[in-house]
């Protein structure tokens, strides 16, 4: 009968060990868990710093790390949103080292119904969010959005931490399904952007600027003068209503004026006319004139 007994303390004592294994130290590095504190689809709790870490070197030295081998990215875990418990003192009176840590009393407690987060009450996590509630709480107060922040969920988002063998299988098949989706919806639209870029446009017409002509400014220069050279259409002569003749092309010299069509008075103007010309007798010579002379 003692030994029975013995069995039993020793497997309670086991379970409680387990207990404060599961809910106080990191599942990768086994050091105590310290904010950020993520979570994986799983429901197993870790230390971030300790997720990258073993992200950045996956060596195949490191015995732990079966225990994130489903982890494939930073984008695979999620950080925990918590509420500290306000009994918990955590090892501000151990300065001596002298004082015992009691481990049973919990870091964290559930938000909506204040049970603590120690593995003897069941706790879950909300994927879109990252709060953390007591089971009872999500059964009690049956809402769509978030007890919280008011963040909308799903029933597949609702992830247990430490759960049993049962609910890790279930974890583990929604978390399969839900990494099967994404890739085929990632293989759906690679073909899609390959048909986009190697679809011509409609109308046949090149996206750029396609009007304008891109070539050399002596090939312009030359098809402007051919242009100038070229001679008006017959119907153009006997377009004006007005009878004006047409104007010449802009190449075209203009005609000196006749001598004919000169006129006097126009001539008048130059130095060189006659009526500018004076005999000297005419010519008056300069004079300065000061007071003297008078």
């Amino acid at each position: 009968m003692k030994i029975e007994g013995e069995e039993k303390v020793a497997t309670l004592v086991d379970k409680d060990a387990e207990l404060v294994a599961q809910w106080n130290y990191c599942a990768l590095s086994q050091e105590i868990l310290r904010r950020p504190i993520v979570a994986c689809e799983l429901g197993r709790l870790y230390n971030k710093d300790a997720v990258i870490e073993f992200l950045l070197d996956k060596s195949a030295e490191k015995a732990l790390g079966k225990a994130a081998s489903h982890i494939k990215s930073i984008k695979n875990v999620t950080e925990l949103r918590l509420s500290d418990n306000p009994a918990w003192e955590g090892d501000k009176g151990n300065t001596k080292g002298d004082k015992h840590d009691d481990l049973q009393r919990a870091r964290f407690i559930c938000p909506v119904v204040g049970l603590e987060m120690n593995g003897r009450h069941r706790f879950c996590f909300l994927r879109s969010c990252g709060c953390v509630f007591s089971e009872r709480a999500l059964k009690e107060i049956k809402a769509e959005v978030c007890h919280t922040c008011g963040a909308a969920f799903q029933e597949d988002d609702v992830v247990v931490l430490n759960g049993t063998k049962e609910d890790v299988h279930v974890l583990k098949s929604r978390m399969e399904e839900r990494r099967l989706r994404a890739k085929l919806g990632k293989k759906a639209k690679k073909p899609k952007a390959a048909e986009a870029v190697s679809k011509p446009d409609v109308g046949g017409e090149p996206a750029g600027p396609s009007n304008v002509k891109t070539g050399r400014p002596e090939e312009a220069s030359l098809d402007a003068r051919e242009k100038r050279v070229s001679p008006a259409p017959r119907g153009a002569a006997g377009a004006s209503s007005s009878g004006r003749a047409g104007r010449p092309p802009c190449g075209a010299a203009k005609r000196p004026p006749a001598a004919s069509e000169e006129s006097e008075a126009y001539r008048s103007l130059f130095t060189s006319h006659s009526s500018a010309k004076r005999s000297r007798e005419e010519s008056a010579h300069w004079v300065t004139h000061t007071s003297y002379c008078f």
